[in-house]
């Protein structure tokens, strides 16, 4: 089966965390994620810049390292992103703002991704949201 799955909630919500994990089990089970899609306080997730405290996990972190490792579809909605200060090099510079805290393996894109995805996908999962 072919997922989309987008994620509404920022790295320290339970949703997030609930999200790693059902995308972790799809892909150990042979299923296909078509891409990975945050939004609104989602994109937190893909910040370089989220200190987690000592005693907790690290799931800014651990979001980067599994879709690098799994060679994944990691978008970030940009009007999202730009409303919360997760940057990428290039809309630092445009908006002249003194640093970025967006890199690779995620790709700032517009809303259409997700539904791009939704089309590719035989199901949407959403974790999170209002």
């Amino acid at each position: 089966m072919k997922f989309a799955i987008a994620l509404f909630s920022a790295a320290h919500a339970p949703s997030s965390r609930r999200a790693l994990l059902f995308a972790q089990a799809a892909l150990a089970q042979g299923h296909e994620i078509v891409r990975l899609f945050f939004y609104q306080d989602g994109v937190h997730s893909a910040s370089a810049n989220v200190v987690t405290p000592q005693d907790e996990q690290d799931l800014s972190l651990q979001w980067r390292e599994f879709v690098a490792t799994h060679h994944l579809d990691g978008v970030v909605c940009i009007a999202a992103a730009l409303r919360r200060g997760v940057l990428n090099d290039e809309e630092a510079q445009r908006y002249q703002r003194p640093a970025a805290n967006l890199s690779a393996p995620w790709e700032l894109s517009g809303l259409g991704q997700l539904h791009d995805a939704v089309q590719s996908a035989d199901r949407l999962i959403c974790f999170g949201g209002p």
